[in-house]
């Protein structure tokens, strides 16, 4: 899969910027989180990991300050144009703010930017999707400087300045959990990621006789116009009416007990669901980790399902799309856990099948969400990744 997507690379930027010569090739994973959805900007815990899908960048350095940058995803955007001394947001150039973005971002943090690149950009993350196709290309940018520019950041720096990006540049308030993931990754490990104190650990996915299959609705969504920003909003309410009595700085400290003994103080009913969300989600990711290093995959799957139904109904972030995606997976045999994975309002889920049936799941997830919703959707049988390097040996 890489050479082939290395060779289109090449030619795509020899077409375009002359010969490929002194090129390098990266690549960054999009990420799946497999349960802890909504918790990550909560200050709780999540349980990502690294997807074997995600973006590439044929790299290679100029003399001058310029950046001509191209993705393949948008060929009608062309060529994108643009000075490191001028590093403005521009709505016109559209996904490149994204690098734009985190070039800002080293610089704010001291690194030296001395020269521009020509850079071929391809993603094979569906965009839009809820896979993080956004973290990929900030954790990727960051791979590059630092290796371009001897920054001597570590994974977890890049991380954090992808996020910067993200919150700083272009305006969506995301929490840690998908710059970590990418940034970090193991293969065929997730990562029990807090939020809260950046503590994590890698955990191994031992489904054998599984597979993680991911389905996408094809609604497609913009994290930065969705609710997001409305969720995030509600949940710092619910913390400051919380900090009335409790001395926590996020949802993520406390437990469902804990926030039941003040449900008094909520006179919205809307903004107490919002926590018991943030809460409740916090101790199914952590009871999930346990189940899987116990190698109880029903049980994992069930705290799945049981994540779905918290999303759905006190947080709203699924839609009947999600739903109806979820549901049919629920009534397949094969299935032992189904949920909407991402930020919601469309995307994604993920689906813990057996492998000897994944074929007929596919099939018939798809005919009943088709027949439910009149769309169609897409289906990937994806593998833990490591997190974003340079490709040397493709």
């Amino acid at each position: 899969m890489q050479t082939t997507i290395k060779t289109q690379l090449i030619n795509q930027f020899t077409a375009l910027f002359a010969n490929a010569n002194a090129t390098r090739l990266f690549f960054a994973p999009g990420r799946v989180n497999l349960i802890g959805e909504h918790t990550d900007y909560n200050g709780g815990n999540v349980f990502p990991c690294a997807l074997d899908i995600g973006t590439y960048a044929l790299v290679r350095a100029r003399t001058d300050k310029l950046c001509r940058f191209y993705s393949i995803n948008f060929p009608q955007q062309g060529v994108i144009e643009f000075d490191l001394d001028n590093l403005e947001f521009n709505s016109q150039h559209n996904w490149s703010n994204y690098p734009k973005g985190v070039m800002t971002e080293f610089i704010k943090a001291g690194a030296a930017l001395t020269h521009g690149f020509e850079i071929i950009f391809f993603g094979n993350i569906p965009n839009g999707a809820g896979l993080s196709s956004s973290a990929s290309i900030e954790v990727l940018m960051g791979t590059i400087l630092n290796s371009y520019f001897g920054c001597n950041f570590d994974p977890i720096k890049i991380a954090l300045l992808g996020q910067a990006a993200e919150n700083n540049y272009i305006g969506v308030g995301c929490g840690i959990m998908d710059q970590f993931a990418s940034a970090m990754g193991q293969a065929n490990h997730a990562i029990l990621l807090d939020c809260n104190t950046l503590n994590y650990s890698y955990a191994p996915l031992n489904i054998a006789g599984y597979k993680l299959v991911i389905a996408n609705t094809n609604k497609q969504r913009g994290l930065a116009d969705s609710k997001y920003n409305e969720r995030l909003a509600q949940c710092r309410q619910a913390l400051a009416i919380l900090q009335q009595k409790l001395a926590i700085k996020a949802l993520g400290e406390i437990n469902l007990a804990q926030l039941e003994q003040q449900a008094n103080l909520f006179s919205d009913p809307l903004i107490y669901q919002r926590a018991r969300h943030a809460v409740s989600e916090n101790q199914r990711t952590l009871a999930a980790v346990a189940a899987l290093k116990a190698n109880d995959l029903i049980e994992f799957g069930k705290l799945m399902q049981a994540s779905h139904v918290s999303l759905r109904d006190d947080y709203a972030v699924t839609g009947i799309e999600l739903d109806s995606l979820v549901s049919a997976a629920w009534e397949q045999a094969g299935c032992i856990g189904a949920r909407m994975t991402g930020a919601g309002f469309g995307g994604c889920t993920v689906n813990l099948v057996a492998e000897a049936q994944v074929a007929d799941f596919i099939q018939q997830v798809a005919q009943k969400y088709q027949q439910r919703t009149g769309l169609s959707a897409e289906f990937y049988v994806v593998n833990p990744s490591a997190g974003a390097h340079e490709i040397t040996n493709s």
